[in-house]
């Protein structure tokens, strides 16, 4: 059997990945019929996207309201950039994370940006309160690098991690 193209590689995987994005949990089975390939084919493209960090760990999306949690961001604008090596380590090595986790706060995305704003922090807590302490400590922790920082609270989710929240219809008076 001859070995496939990169070509045919890269949109075989893409197709696979496609597919897990809808649903990571399904099986390689339900997987391999969807995209129309053997469990072995989807096996071994699946172990190798691990491998190569281009998938790099699955979760499941969650109703905030059952866990009685919201979710907020934080809009940062910086003084300067580059920021300082110390700042940048303290993000790589995740200390906000373990701050956050001290009062309860669970981070969920961080992200430098392009735009008005140079750093977005994506985090659950149990109510403004937390959100707030939260938001104090990342300010003294990074202030000598603030010029702004934007506190907001997600007030009805409509589409998460790529899915349509099951019960929009319920909240769109909120809308």
């Amino acid at each position: 059997m001859p070995k496939s193209s990169k070509k045919q590689i890269s949109e075989d995987e893409k197709k696979i990945i496609a597919e897990m994005q809808n649903n990571s949990g399904d099986s390689i089975e339900n997987i391999a019929k969807n995209c129309g390939f053997s469990r072995q084919k989807v096996w071994r493209i699946k172990k190798r996207l691990e491998k190569s960090k281009t998938i790099w760990g699955y979760h499941a999306v969650v109703d905030d309201e059952k866990l009685d949690v919201k979710r907020y961001m934080m809009l940062v604008k910086l003084k300067h950039l580059p920021i300082d090596n110390e700042v940048e380590k303290n993000m790589i090595e995740g200390i906000i994370d373990k701050l956050g986790a001290e009062i309860g706060i669970s981070v969920k995305d961080s992200f430098w940006l392009n735009g008005n704003y140079d750093h977005m922090v994506c985090f659950s807590a149990d109510n403004l309160k937390k959100a707030k302490k939260f938001q104090e400590i990342f300010m003294r922790t990074y202030n000598s690098n603030i010029a702004e920082l934007q506190l907001i609270e997600n007030i009805v989710t409509i589409k998460k991690d790529g899915f349509m929240n099951p019960k929009i219809i319920e909240t769109k008076k909120l809308l």
